[in-house]
């Protein structure tokens, strides 16, 4: 089993930055894919940016230029760093971890979501 915690959400003013942090752990071999996703009330989830291991990041039109994913493989851990902040930016932020297990065998899992609250 594999757990994921995000964290960093909160309240910033516009043209702020966050840096979001999501963490995996438990029975991890090898990470596959990693991407952070949002949603905003009233709204579907969507992708903000995705990266497979080894791979370039593709990141939503509405966030290129503004946002950053990064990694950390010695702690399991993948960074969003949100820069020049909009109010549209709000949203609850999830961290989605695609963990390989050999074969073909790709377990996606979910965090618990992290609030990102964009307002004056």
């Amino acid at each position: 089993q594999v757990q994921v915690v995000e964290s960093g959400g909160g309240l910033v003013q516009p043209g702020g930055s966050l840096r979001l942090s999501c963490a995996a752990s438990g029975s991890i071999y090898r990470i596959n894919d990693m991407g952070w996703y949002r949603q905003a009330p009233g709204k579907k989830r969507e992708l903000v940016v995705h990266m497979a291991d080894g791979g370039s990041p593709h990141y939503a039109d509405s966030v290129k230029g503004r946002f950053t994913i990064s990694r950390d493989n010695a702690k399991n851990t993948v960074y969003l760093q949100m820069d020049s902040l909009k109010p549209e930016d709000t949203a609850v932020y999830y961290c989605n971890i695609g963990v390989d297990y050999g074969l073909a065998n790709v377990q996606q899992y979910w965090g618990q979501g992290t609030q990102v609250t964009v307002s004056s």
